[in-house]
């Protein structure tokens, strides 16, 4: 059965204790905990630490579960979205050894999930950027192997801003490409977090991925998208995508939920689906941010068993 949870990026604010407090208090069975380095981050939504697993033991780990089983809460994965094609050698290099020790701790948490980006040098091309793609994520595959855990690649471009333009910071945000990522490293440990908002400003079908990457389904977060179609009117598809979309909370954009879930059951997907909020329209306090995740949990439950 899936498990309706979060991403916990929208609460830096609050402490492991804090938010598995709040996951269960409000309903929730199941919680995507943030790995990032601690320090500051980078962009929004990054730099959460509600696990640092820099030292992580299995002490650590069994503090972690405790506290989980306590409240009778999971943890559905852990999230680390950082750049690892960065042109930046010392700034990839940074994001793949933090990688290795987020797949350490999913191991010792006995989760098996951790999910991230692909990356990629947004001014190069897919076909340029792929020799290091295959250079940098076969033995970080592989050594997700050894750890028995599944990676999880979210599909957002990451080509919001003018620092991300034109070729955004993740390679893996369409069918074709990831035909091509699974073909290339063929694993069952490598997979989607799949988020539907992203198809729907690329002018792409959400539904037929569900059914076309059925096996490679690892994780998938909830979130909506309004396409604006008079700014699109006015900037076109060249634009940098938030002159012309706004992410929302599900429901208020335009996701046909209960369709989605349709067809996540038809597949027989079985796994965690986690809200991820980013609608800016609730960011401006900590109980806005709150109120928001039990806004969505609430209207998500009506397509849930």
């Amino acid at each position: 059965m899936m498990k309706l949870g979060y991403a916990s990026a929208i609460l830096p604010d609050l402490s492991l204790e804090e938010v598995v407090q709040f996951t269960a208090a409000n309903g929730f069975s199941t919680v995507e905990l943030m790995c990032w380095p601690a320090g500051k981050a980078e962009r929004r939504y990054a730099g959460v630490t509600h696990i640092d697993v820099v030292g992580f033991t299995a002490n650590d780990a069994a503090r972690v579960n405790e506290l989980a089983a306590s409240v009778g809460i999971t943890i559905s994965g852990l999230g680390y979205y950082p750049n690892p094609l960065a042109p930046d050698q010392d700034e990839a290099q940074v994001a793949i050894d933090h990688i290795k020790r987020v797949i350490e701790a999913s191991a010792l948490l006995g989760i098996g999930i951790m999910n991230t980006f692909v990356g990629r040098d947004w001014t190069k091309s897919v076909d340029d950027n792929w020799p290091r793609f295959l250079e940098v994520w076969t033995p970080l595959i592989r050594f997700a192997e050894d750890h028995n855990v599944k990676i999880g690649i979210e599909n957002c471009p990451m080509a919001f801003t003018d620092d991300e333009w034109p070729g955004g910071k993740n390679l893996a945000h369409t069918p074709a490409i990831w035909r091509r990522m699974f073909a290339d490293i063929p694993s069952d440990n490598f997979g989607l977090n799949y988020d539907p908002s992203h198809m729907i400003w690329q002018h792409m079908d959400y539904l037929k991925p569900i059914r076309d990457f059925t096996d490679k389904l690892v994780h998938v977060h909830a979130k909506d998208v309004r396409l604006d179609q008079h700014r699109l009117d006015e900037v076109g598809i060249m634009a940098t995508p938030l002159e012309f979309h706004v992410p929302k909370l599900p429901g208020l954009g335009d996701i046909d939920w209960g369709q989605f879930f349709s067809v996540l059951s038809d597949v027989g997907y079985d796994g965690p689906v986690c809200i991820e909020v980013e609608d800016r329209a609730y960011e401006d306090s900590l109980e806005s941010r709150k109120a928001s995740l039990v806004q969505s949990g609430r209207y998500l439950k009506n397509f849930m068993p």
